[in-house]
């Protein structure tokens, strides 16, 4: 019976130590997916700017402002 609760016991410790040693991987996680995400903005941003795609989006818009109903 005493071996069994100490088994038991280490088991809920070195439980709680695995999940303490992994609580920092979430800040990295968070970081990653930030740096992702700004790194995506930036290149929509190029697309979006460029010439071609700046005449086309300007065309779309006068069209639709001009349509007649």
């Amino acid at each position: 019976m005493y071996k069994a609760v100490r088994a038991r016991l280490r088991a809920l410790v070195c439980r709680g130590l695995a999940v303490r040693r992994d609580a920092g991987m979430v800040t990295s996680e968070y970081a990653m997916g930030i740096v992702a995400a700004v790194a995506f903005a930036v290149v929509l941003y190029k697309v979006l700017s460029s010439g071609e795609v700046s005449a086309e989006l300007q065309g779309i818009v006068q069209r639709a402002l001009n349509a007649q109903m």
